[in-house]
């Protein structure tokens, strides 16, 4: 069994760049180290979602 300390942790926030507030997702490690982040914005939340899914996120996880 996995303790849920021990996967990563999946961030979603917007980004607060001049005018446009885009969605972004970033991976990080248990020792608190990025491991993955998004290379664009997102306009919806959404689809920022299905980036992470594309790149390890699991919903169901959560």
């Amino acid at each position: 069994m996995t303790d849920k300390g021990d996967r990563d942790k999946w961030e979603f926030y917007q980004d607060h760049n001049e005018k446009h507030h885009k969605w972004r997702w970033r991976r990080m490690a248990p020792n608190g180290r990025r491991v993955g982040a998004s290379t664009q914005g997102y306009a919806e939340r959404e689809e920022c979602v299905e980036n992470a899914v594309r790149n390890g996120y699991d919903e169901d996880a959560d």
